[in-house]
């Protein structure tokens, strides 16, 4: 049998040592890569024998989105030609183990968009939407939250106030500063301009002025509405705690990412001091790294993208896990998840008690036309499509229209600094 995208032979040691009890196959696996939102979404596209059943998964790393497509197409696509699609436990963990130093976002990616979409297909077989594979929901609909940035805060609470206008109940609020470097809110003009890098972002500037925000948020937006605030892993351990302590009149929903992922060890300390909850985890990129978040008492929230550990076959076993410890989940999802990665986050959210609330991003129209039966939220509700499998499809002649951009990420990162020119995490 012969690979139909490049002509490489099949693996013959990719097969199952077990017969399949029909004759489907898988015939072609791809990758696809677009932006109709200027951010690089990649999406792997699996074919089978049976005419007209295919699967899509998302495979999004935005940053490295060529790398990503090349695990796809040159390593992890020809392994699986040959195979039967509902083998997916077998699959994945054959793909996770071809690799002798396994694991990492580019190749968790790759492994994630085959791995949903062969639950894609998985769904489309049996006639059932994927919430129902896995067992039923347990609510209707996931509660989510938006984002609301400004360049003051006046702007940040005006912000916020229009999504709660618009049905929400949960917003996430950052405010810019001067310079470049801001996370999740425009910098403004003005800088220090007695310093080497007048551009940078001030930590002592943030740590005086965060807290200011949430008490003008209190005043105006009222106590009923869920705050939540990023940090982006920006502090040191001292830091994150005297943030958190600075915020406990304001009783946010969660803070989130205090601390670098390579501090996780003392994630503990911060959220025995923090007096509110802490979610944390959408840099991980392993299995066993999410795990120990929860094991050893670092997070109340899980916080993941689901590609970069894996997929949902993963992402489900980590949800057993949150369940039988008491652990929240809050998966990430803001433009740099695709349509088909935000509704494998419903999925596992309706079908699971340990679901807490949902990041959401409302798609341009430019989204769903690449991506019919994207969903977006409702009253503040994300709900599941009931259609067979995710219930999104592509339109590949609206991909093709909006190409991906390379180095836009690596750009503004490259100018996240401090006043005195230090690299600051972006």
């Amino acid at each position: 049998m012969i690979h139909p995208i490049d002509g490489m032979a099949v693996m013959p040691e990719t097969q199952a040592p077990w017969p399949a009890r029909d004759n489907l196959r898988i015939t072609a696996v791809r990758s696809i890569v677009t932006a109709p939102e200027e951010v690089p979404l990649v999406v792997v596209r699996v074919d089978t024998s049976e005419p007209g059943l295919y699967g899509l998964g998302c495979a999004t790393f935005t940053q490295r989105f060529h790398a990503v497509a090349a695990a796809v197409d040159q390593h992890v696509g020809p392994m699986l030609i040959g195979r039967h699609p509902a083998d997916i436990e077998d699959i994945t963990r054959m793909i996770h183990l071809s690799s002798y130093w396994r694991g990492g976002p580019v190749l968790n990616s790759a492994l994630s968009g085959v791995d949903q979409a062969l639950w894609d297909i998985a769904g489309k077989r049996a006639g059932m939407p994927i919430y129902e594979l896995l067992g039923g929901r347990v609510r209707a609909a996931a509660d989510t939250y938006l984002h609301a940035g400004g360049t003051t805060v006046e702007e940040t609470i005006e912000n916020a106030a229009a999504i709660l206008a618009d049905g929400y109940r949960n917003v996430r609020l950052q405010t810019g500063a001067p310079g470049l470097g801001n996370y999740g809110a425009p910098g403004s003009p003005g800088g220090y301009p007695a310093s080497p890098y007048p551009d940078g972002w001030d930590v002592q500037r943030y740590l005086r002025e965060t807290p200011k925000l949430f008490e003008r948020a209190r005043a105006e937006l009222g106590e009923e509405p869920g705050l939540m605030h990023d940090v982006h892993s920006r502090l040191t351990v001292k830091q994150a705690v005297a943030l958190a302590r600075a915020l406990e009149p304001y009783r946010l929903f969660f803070l989130e990412d205090p601390i670098p992922p390579e501090l996780y060890d003392r994630l503990p300390e911060v959220r025995e001091a923090a007096p509110m909850p802490i979610a944390a985890g959408e840099q991980v990129a392993s299995v066993a790294d999410a795990a120990r978040l929860v094991r050893d008492g670092g997070v109340d929230l899980l916080r993941l993208h689901v590609s970069a550990v894996g997929g949902l076959t993963p992402a489900r076993k980590l949800v057993a896990l949150c369940e039988l410890t008491g652990v929240g989940t809050a998966w990430h999802a803001p433009a740099d998840v695709s349509p088909i990665g935000a509704a494998a986050n419903v999925a596992l959210d309706v079908t699971s008690p340990a679901f807490q609330i949902q990041e959401g991003h409302v798609y341009p129209e430019a989204v769903h036309e690449v991506f019919p039966g994207t969903i977006n939220p409702v009253n503040g509700y994300l709900y599941p499509n009931d259609r067979p499998g995710w219930g999104i499809d592509i339109d590949e002649a609206a991909a093709d229209r909006y190409p991906p951009v390379t180095h836009l990420h690596e750009r503004w990162a490259a100018r996240v600094r401090r006043p005195d020119g230090g690299i600051e995490a972006p």
